[in-house]
């Protein structure tokens, strides 16, 4: 049998061997110096002051007392230096930066951790579940990059399912971003976690972006297709439906635009007898402005009795010797409606 040990070379007791406790000191002594191994400090110079027991890395320049000693570990005994040489994959927690250092076979370097593959579940200052196996509680989580660029991955089954961010309040859903139920991109918001909106959506064989009816730009509404044309209406002078809002009645056409222009048109049939009242397919709120055309080759014209009311106004067809005649007139009356 070999007189030490196979891993850390410990001296063993021989057989009818005199004075066996300095063997046995020896192995202490080693046993000392490695086990739980926590180091003050690594660097080149030995400490002016060092105390019993005290215990460094040597570094690749090292002076003095540690000269030709790099990268083992100096203990510190009575009146002198006692060295270590370590094994490759040997942990050290170094007092001085609060950190572990593992030795790789030729130096000390920071260790990184063990690589974990395969956990079912995991908790940060948190206790994760069987369905969120991943649970973080801090003020902030930092996803950094190690040189160039940073990806985080959300991926699902299949289209039908949900690859989403969820934003809560008190653990109730508040607004999600993602693919939800398909492969269209989505912004959704709720009040209450229960009823949803989709605020946009981003189809995914077109990239063509759909707006939710009644978007606001700057705080006023984003006019569509939908919203350029139907009925026109205001509030305190701001429009608050359509922008162009056409239509017709017996007396004729109209059409009303969200600033409050109107116009009116419509054909009637002059009398020889007397004016003609023309009837207004929908109210001005003033009198507007009317100007017309009689469709005859005769030398005729059309007056109107005044400038009317909101609602209409009396037409008179004229021949040039001043007596009155029937003819057929086009009208236009421009005004406001409100």
């Amino acid at each position: 049998m070999s007189d030490t040990s196979a891993v850390h070379a410990l001296p063993y007791i021989q057989p009818a061997q005199a004075q066996k406790h300095v063997t046995h000191n020896e192995a202490l002594r080693v046993l000392d110096a490695i086990v739980q191994l926590s180091v003050q400090s690594a660097g080149d110079t030995p400490p002016a002051t060092p105390t019993v027991g005290d215990r460094h890395i040597v570094g690749t320049g090292a002076t003095g007392a540690w000269a030709g000693q790099a990268g083992s570990i100096a203990v510190r005994e009575a009146t002198s230096w006692y060295f270590q040489v370590p094994q490759e994959g040997w942990l050290a927690w170094r007092q001085d930066t609060a950190g572990l250092v593992v030795f790789d076979g030729a130096d000390w370097v920071p260790h990184g951790g063990p690589v974990v593959d395969s956990l079912l579940q995991f908790g940060v200052n948190a206790v994760a579940d069987a369905v969120n196996r991943l649970t973080v509680a801090s003020e902030a989580s930092l996803f950094d990059n190690v040189g160039a660029g940073h990806q985080v991955k959300v991926n699902k089954a299949d289209a039908p399912d949900t690859a989403s961010l969820l934003f809560q309040t008190g653990f109730s859903g508040r607004a999600e971003v993602g693919t939800a139920g398909s492969d269209d991109f989505a912004i959704k918001v709720s009040a209450d976690g229960a009823a949803w909106h989709t605020a946009l959506s981003v189809a995914a064989g077109t990239g063509v972006p759909d707006l939710a009816a009644g978007t606001m730009i700057g705080g006023q509404p984003a006019y569509a297709r939908d919203t350029l044309l139907g009925p026109v209406s205001q509030s305190a002078g701001q429009p608050t439906g359509a922008v162009i809002e056409q239509g017709q009645a017996a007396s004729g056409r109209y059409v009303r635009f969200a600033d409050g222009t109107q116009i009116c048109t419509g054909d009637l049939e002059t009398s020889a007898a007397a004016g003609v009242l023309w009837t207004y397919p929908v109210p001005f709120a003033d009198p507007p402005h009317v100007t017309g055309s009689i469709a005859v080759t005769a030398a005729h014209f059309i007056s109107t009795s005044g400038t009317g009311s909101g609602s209409g106004v009396t037409v008179n067809g004229w021949a040039h010797n001043g007596s009155r005649v029937a003819s057929s007139a086009r009208m236009v009356a421009t005004g406001r409606w409100f």
